[in-house]
């Protein structure tokens, strides 16, 4: 009988620490499951709407290429002896 009672103390210690322990768990699962729609449309926007930082990056990068082409166009119109034509670059950014 001491035997039986000796396996049983494990099971008896643990099931009240198990009572303890799962609650917190079943809420720590009951929120990431709330917040997992708003997690997932935050994704969707972000990966949608270019960053503030992107758009400064292709501005920057657009407005560096008009800037090459008005160079060439000048050094081609001083080449040749004519007046330079800023419409061949299109319009600036």
């Amino acid at each position: 009988m001491l035997r039986t009672m000796a396996r049983m103390l494990p099971l008896r210690l643990a099931a009240p620490l198990a009572l303890l322990l799962l609650p917190g768990c079943l809420a720590k699962t009951a929120v990431d499951i709330v917040t997992l729609p708003v997690k997932v449309a935050a994704k969707g926007v972000n990966a949608a709407l270019p960053s503030q930082k992107k758009r400064d990056r292709k501005r920057g990068k657009a407005l560096r290429k008009y800037e090459e082409c008005l160079g060439r166009e000048e050094r081609k119109a001083a080449k040749e002896g004519r007046p330079m034509d800023e419409t061949r670059c299109g319009e600036a950014p």
